[in-house]
């Protein structure tokens, strides 16, 4: 709880603000005393603001929905995770999963297991095989060391995309209207935002991100905003090229940012690659604009995410 006190001398008056989060709700108490004997007088007032609702992309307003639908089991699952030891070896077993399985998304042809033998053994491949899934390894590697924050995401891009874009659109947004396909069958998903309106866009998301990260929300709101930020920087498609794989790397740095470590043991790539024919339906479903998406449609897509847990 924060608190602010200021007194006025000359009329006899004290008055004292505080305020604390509330899942998610943010309660202001004021209170105003007078000791002046001619005017003695309290007055409280209690102002409570909810906070998803003043957000500019993200909205609360489907999240008792997303409770009611979220799968048995999920919150053991989740603990479980919590209970890995957090040393080297397992970090770079998990996070070579979430790679390849986040690359294989993308169209790369290595195989999982492959890869995982790659970083866990240091057995050697074709750089052709495995520059791509180490460069995104090394955004990995770069988001578990730096907090989440706009300019580290966009040094995560510059590194992800070391081996795929030159280096002037490397970290950098686009300058061009994109349009975004499915990777295996080629056919158009929906029009990402306007450039013109990309930084606008992807400012608007990074204020909300920040208003998550001061606030204090329940596990179950952590989840379903950590996919719904995923869901709506994918929409933006803010650069030319590692979108998917940074989208899915944002969301697990914000589940590290509000539960710890072991939320970077979270096989949501993994879900999402093994399930890759729901992922995109799932997208599919808020529309083809993007200033039409219909968010209400987001539901299927955010509860891959608690899914992929209880997996």
């Amino acid at each position: 709880m924060l608190a602010r006190d200021c007194h006025n001398p000359r009329h006899g008056v004290t008055a004292m603000t505080t305020w604390r989060e509330i899942r998610g709700i943010r309660v202001i108490r004021f209170i105003c005393d007078s000791d002046n004997p001619n005017h003695p007088r309290t007055k409280k007032f209690v102002i409570l603001i909810p906070l998803h609702g003043s957000m500019n992309i993200l909205t609360g307003k489907y999240l008792d929905t997303y409770k009611a639908h979220l799968p048995a089991g999920w919150a053991g699952a989740l603990q479980d995770i919590a209970a890995i030891e957090l040393t080297p070896k397992t970090f770079t077993f998990y996070t070579s999963v979430a790679v390849i399985s986040s690359s294989r998304i993308e169209g790369e042809q290595m195989e999982i297991d492959s890869y995982v033998k790659h970083k866990t053994q240091d057995i050697e491949y074709l750089p052709e095989l495995v520059q791509k899934p180490d460069d995104l390894y090394n955004a990995y590697v770069f988001a578990r060391a730096n907090q989440l924050g706009m300019a580290n995401f966009m040094q995560s891009h510059a590194l992800l995309t070391a081996h795929l874009l030159p280096a002037k659109w490397q970290g950098a947004y686009r300058r061009n209207e994109m349009l975004v396909m499915e990777h295996k069958t080629g056919r158009v998903q929906f029009e990402a935002a306007p450039f013109a309106t990309v930084e606008e866009e992807m400012n608007k998301l990074w204020e909300d991100i920040e208003e998550l990260k001061k606030s204090k929300l329940s596990t179950e709101e952590i989840l379903y905003y950590a996919a719904f930020i995923h869901l709506a920087f994918v929409c933006i498609h803010p650069f030319n090229d590692g979108n998917g794989r940074a989208g899915r790397l944002l969301e697990k740095w914000f589940l590290a940012a509000k539960l710890g470590e072991s939320a970077w043991y979270i096989r949501s790539e993994k879900y999402y690659y093994d399930n890759v024919n729901d992922y995109y339906k799932n997208l599919n479903r808020l529309g083809i604009f993007y200033h039409q998406l219909n968010y209400a449609q987001a539901l299927p897509f955010l509860l891959m995410l608690p899914a992929s847990i209880h997996s």
